[in-house]
């Protein structure tokens, strides 16, 4: 008699695994339950679709459910998990659209459960035109909703915020972006936030930076959004101050979590408790900088803890070895990259952290409509090794942030980013790649 795999939560993470674990062990039984309409749909792609710039939610579904079953792995969508007998191994099923409850038997159990939106307790927060944004659903709904308002306000200035104003301009909407710290993208050093509250104002935007939303007003639909500094017009307001892991399902029965709220696990996305693992936005990673558990739910990471723990489970060796907290986003005309650790994050660990700060061009200065680019290089005094990096550039430029990630993920030092043989001709870089400037005024 075969094995089952059962796997709660059929996003990144979860089909990740399912059909790993399948193509590693074809004689395993794998069942994935997920209570949303989709499986293995790539959310980082919901403002976009907001934006118009994709047509179809189902384009951001990469495999169906039809498509697993193919490959022998079954997939059901709007069944949602909601007990976990874990000394009988089993777990009970709510079938949403059926009304009806059913227990499935597992031997080995993945929780990939993601995470949710912060939703803050204030007043009218449950007010029609009040939205959160995680799930196709939720881009679907508030699609519709914009084709019928001109004012929107946006709560939070962290990428989703950034990506999502950018989408409704696009849509020709109104834009207030409010955030609670002095900053857009706090998450940045200052010298960054900068550039992008220069890029939001540009486009229309207007940013209430250090600003409380103190709740919401509108006689049975939104009107308005009460904050520390007034009220603002609104007809649709998104809130978009954080997300956090989706955990109390795997505590409920036994599953340890870890210092920053998500479920503790080792290299194989083990949990504290044999068979079962866990993996995706619901799991930590551990820092490659730090050594300490960090939790970084993006989509490429979630990707690779699903791999890793399937490859497991099927009975071979796999390793997810940690990150270093590389991300990119888009904001209009600029991109800004980010891997490691902030000049404030470096020293909060207790480095001695030093940094830089250049702005260079994207190209040589004579290629025609060339672009400024600015490196951020964090980096240990005495030692020189490499601690974090921040770059803000036009386009695709920041994707220079990727050869910085390696050198971190191979504990370089910025010596190591002077000596390396980048590639060079004039439409792409000037002679002296921005990296390379950054590296020499840091040596």
């Amino acid at each position: 008699m075969s094995e089952r795999l059962v796997v709660i939560g059929g996003v990144a993470a979860g089909m990740s695994a399912a059909a790993k674990a399948k193509r590693t062990n074809p004689n395993l039984e794998v069942i994935a339950f997920e209570k949303s309409h989709y499986v293995s749909y790539g959310a980082c792609g919901l403002p976009y679709y907001l934006a118009g710039w994709i047509d179809d939610v189902e384009r951001l579904v990469a495999r169906t459910p039809e498509k697993f079953a193919k490959q022998g792995v079954t997939a059901l969508v709007r069944h949602e998990v909601v007990e976990v007998d874990y000394e009988g191994r089993r777990v009970r099923v709510a079938a949403l659209d059926e009304g009806r409850e059913f227990w499935q038997p597992f031997d080995y159990l993945v929780v990939s459960t993601g995470a949710r939106p912060v939703v803050p307790e204030l007043d009218g927060a449950d007010l029609p035109g009040v939205y959160t944004l995680r799930q196709p659903e939720d881009g679907v709904a508030i699609r519709e909703a914009l084709a019928g308002v001109e004012r929107t306000v946006i709560i939070g200035a962290g990428y989703v915020g950034l990506e999502v104003a950018e989408a409704f301009r696009a849509q020709g909407k109104q834009v207030t972006l409010i955030e609670l710290q002095d900053r857009v993208l706090p998450a940045a050093d200052p010298e960054v936030s900068e550039l992008v509250l220069a890029e939001l104002q540009k486009n229309g935007v207007e940013v209430l930076t250090g600003v409380r939303v103190e709740g919401f007003g509108g006689n049975g639909r939104l009107q308005t959004v009460r904050t520390s500094a007034g009220e603002v017009p609104a007809e649709l307001a998104l809130l978009s101050v954080g997300i956090r892991p989706n955990a109390e399902l795997a505590r409920s029965f036994g599953v340890a979590t870890g210092p920053t709220g998500a479920i503790a696990v080792d290299a194989e996305l083990r949990t504290n408790l044999p068979r079962v693992w866990a993996a995706g936005d619901v799991a930590e990673s551990a820092h490659l900088i730090t050594g300490e558990p960090y939790w970084l739910p993006l989509g490429d990471v979630a990707n690779k803890h699903g791999r890793t723990a399937g490859t497991v489970i099927g009975g071979k060796k796999a390793a997810f070895k940690g990150v270093v907290g590389s991300a990119i986003t888009k904001v209009f005309d600029v991109s800004v990259s980010f891997t490691g650790l902030t000049e404030a994050a470096a020293k909060r660990a207790g480095f001695a952290a030093k940094s830089v700060w250049i702005k260079s061009a994207d190209r040589a200065h004579y290629y025609p409509n060339p672009h400024p680019f600015h490196v951020k290089l964090v980096y240990e005094e005495g030692s020189g090794r490499l601690l974090g990096a921040q770059l803000v550039g036009h386009s695709n430029d920041a994707l220079r942030i990727d050869a910085l990630a390696t050198l971190l993920h191979q504990r370089g030092t910025v010596e190591d980013l002077r000596a390396l043989d980048l590639a060079y001709a004039p439409p792409f870089s000037p002679v002296w790649d921005p990296l390379l400037v950054a590296a020499n005024q840091a040596k």
